[in-house]
């Protein structure tokens, strides 16, 4: 089992930039960050950004250039650089993972296995 703490959400302007970090309890191998979108509970999370363990990454096409996503393996510590926030990227950002050796950079929720209890992102403009 792995815990997942998420941290370094608040409230910024538009352009403005955050940098969200999730400290897991131990190993992962494939991790992402997932964002719940305000009144689209049904919906479920959205997959952002995904990072395995070989370092590559996948990215949601409207975060591309502006989410980066990195990990520093000794620290057991993920992290979600948000630049030029836009209010579209407010809500609860979750930090996800795999332990397992073989995985996938997929952005759908039912690619993971561990969770975090997520942090709020407020953009305004």
């Amino acid at each position: 089992q792995v815990q997942l703490v998420e941290s370094g959400g608040g409230s910024v302007q538009a352009g403005g930039s955050l940098k969200l970090s999730c400290a897991a309890s131990g190993y992962t191998s494939c991790v992402a960050w997932f964002r719940q979108d305000p009144g689209k509970e049904r919906e479920g999370k959205v997959g952002v950004a995904a990072l395995d363990s070989y370092g590559s990454t996948n990215y949601k096409d409207s975060v591309r250039g502006r989410f980066t996503i990195s990990r520093d393996s000794a620290k057991h510590i993920i992290y979600l650089q948000i630049n030029n926030l836009k209010p579209e990227d407010a809500g609860v950002y979750y930090c996800a993972a795999n332990t397992d050796t073989y995985c996938t950079t997929l952005l759908h929720s039912h690619a993971y296995l561990y969770w975090g209890q997520g942090t709020q992102v407020a953009v305004s403009s």
